[in-house]
């Protein structure tokens, strides 16, 4: 059964952890020629911790990004305090989503695929 209170506070979680994400100024996470996105949010039941996955598009460093977004987690755990009314704010730790990248090669493998159609097929 699934627990709807906490896939509505994972919502909101990844909502205000993306725009607050578009203020930050730190140079690591505002790579050039990287877009950075919020996909998915994972809150354990009590509310203590909360595994944040962002994907990245474009050429970016991996590792300085990551240690961008470890560095401003506690500016982002007090905005986020202070945006949602929650008994406890969750620590946040930040995880690579490399799924969109990954599905954006697949559509490209596929796309360069040299298929000959026959003209007599209705397909």
């Amino acid at each position: 059964m699934a627990n709807h209170h906490i896939d509505r506070i994972n919502d909101d979680i990844r909502r205000v952890l993306a725009e607050k994400l578009r203020q930050v100024k730190d140079p690591r996470i505002l790579q050039p020629g990287a877009m950075l996105t919020v996909t998915h949010t994972d809150t354990t039941n009590d509310l203590r911790h909360c595994k944040v996955y962002v994907s990245v598009l474009g050429t970016f460093d991996e590792k300085d990004m990551m240690k961008g977004l470890r560095s401003v987690s506690g500016y982002l755990r007090r905005e986020l305090g202070h945006s949602l009314d929650l008994r406890y704010t969750p620590e946040l730790t930040f995880l690579l989503d490399d799924s969109i990248a990954h599905g954006a090669y697949i559509n490209r493998l596929i796309n360069d695929l040299d298929i000959q159609h026959d003209d007599n097929d209705p397909e």
